[in-house]
């Protein structure tokens, strides 16, 4: 299936597959009611999006049961190919000394030297992602397509 504007939809196992395939996402969470945007490194654990963030972090303790998003993404410009998965779903910060314990063992280190660290886990809801065809896989009728919205 492709959307309405040609790109091809995912399915949410390969929305998955993709997710172990880059280190660098974004989280998406509410800022002073405002939508804010941060680039974090990450793990998949469980099923769940593990990022680090130090303890008095303004995403420390925006994205504490709260409803985010999450972004992950990888483009070849000179190639125009692609794709994009974005994840919704509740942030929590992992506080069960076990769990933590766990997470310590995971190939997830801090950007920086900083305050002591607070591991959130993003259970995902809502899986979706898009990516570029190549040429081959263009779509060739329209009934393939998603109809547009008006």
């Amino acid at each position: 299936m492709y959307d309405s504007e040609g790109l091809k939809i995912l399915t949410e196992r390969e929305c998955r597959e993709l997710l172990g395939s880059v280190p660098l996402g974004r989280i998406v969470y509410t800022d002073r009611a405002l939508p804010a945007v941060q680039p974090v490194n990450f793990v998949m654990a469980g099923g769940e999006v593990v990022i680090l963030t130090s303890a008095g972090s303004k995403l420390a303790a925006a994205a504490r049961n709260a409803v985010v998003a999450f972004e992950i993404d990888q483009f070849d410009h000179e190639i125009k190919t692609g794709w994009s998965v974005v994840i919704i779903g509740h942030a929590r910060v992992v506080a069960e000394d076990g769990e933590i314990s766990h997470l310590r063992d995971l190939p997830l280190k801090p950007w920086t030297a900083s305050a002591p660290a607070h591991y959130i886990a993003i259970t995902p809801e809502l899986i979706s992602g898009r990516r570029l065809p190549t040429p081959r896989e263009q779509p060739q009728n329209p009934k393939d397509q998603e109809p547009r919205e008006a």
